[in-house]
């Protein structure tokens, strides 16, 4: 069941976004959070906020630990196992899973970005910017 013509949300600074809602969980503890992706098709891979880390039993600093170079210079990342489930826009039917895939958890970071190698390559992505609407559908 693809995301058809869904509108932009959650403006920050009067400028509204592709949000998508979702569930990340740890495949390990099953311990889970529902939060809101950006959509950001300028990040090649998918980053988490570090303090989802605690919230799903992830010991952060044990992850697989990398320099990543962001808009704000260089930082730290630590890649955990996760899982992502995308909500229905309108109901709390979970539409698509993405299973057992290592995210970056970012310290300094305070939004789940959706980026290109791990999530959005599995799209087909239509963006809209006039009309501040997009769609998601899978193949």
């Amino acid at each position: 069941m693809p995301i058809r013509n869904f509108p932009f949300s959650r403006e920050h600074g009067g400028i509204a976004r592709p949000y998508l809602r979702i569930r990340i969980s740890n495949p390990h503890t099953g311990l889970s959070a529902k939060t809101y992706g950006l959509i950001d098709t300028g990040a090649d891979e998918c980053a988490i906020p570090a303090g989802y880390s605690a919230i799903l039993g992830h010991n952060l600093e044990q992850g697989i630990t990398k320099q990543i170079s962001t808009g704000n210079g260089i930082t730290s990342a630590y890649a955990h196992s996760t899982r992502f489930e995308i909500f229905h826009p309108e109901t709390e039917d979970v539409i698509y899973t993405i299973d057992n895939t290592p995210i970056d958890f970012m310290p300094n970071l305070n939004v789940v970005l959706l980026g290109v190698n791990s999530f959005l390559s599995r799209f087909v992505l239509e963006i809209n910017y006039p009309e501040k609407r997009f769609t998601v559908k899978w193949p």
